[in-house]
C-alpha cells in the first residue's frame, strides 16, 4: 500500500471521528502511541512492536490529513538521501 492510499483509508475509516477530536488530541493520541511503541521496542516482542508502529502510522496519517498535508509529500523530502547532504548513506558531518 501506498502512503496516500493509506491516508485516505485512514482519513475514511477514522476521519470524521478524529477531526470531531481536533488537532490537540490527535496529537495526544500519537504522543501516547509512540509512547507505546517505546515501551514495545524495550520490551515487546515482534509483534507487538509491529502493532505500535501501525497505530503510529495510522495516528500520524490523521494529523497530516487534519493538518491538510500529505504524507506523500512528506517522505519526498528524503526522496534523493539526505536532505541536506543529498547523499545515501548520509555524509553530513
Amino acid at each position: 500500500m501506498q502512503l496516500d492510499e493509506f491516508q485516505e483509508l485512514m482519513a475514511g475509516t477514522f476521519g470524521a471521528r478524529d477531526r470531531a477530536r481536533g488537532i490537540d488530541a490527535t496529537v495526544a493520541w500519537l504522543a501516547e502511541e509512540l509512547g507505546e511503541l517505546a515501551r514495545a521496542v524495550r520490551k515487546g516482542t515482534r509483534d507487538e512492536q509491529l502493532h505500535e508502529v501501525g497505530d503510529v502510522l495510522a495516528w500520524l496519517a490523521s494529523l497530516t490529513d487534519q493538518l491538510g498535508l500529505s504524507l506523500d509529500d512528506a517522505a519526498a523530502r528524503y526522496r534523493s538521501g539526505c536532505p541536506r547532504c543529498s547523499a545515501i548513506p548520509c555524509s553530513c558531518p
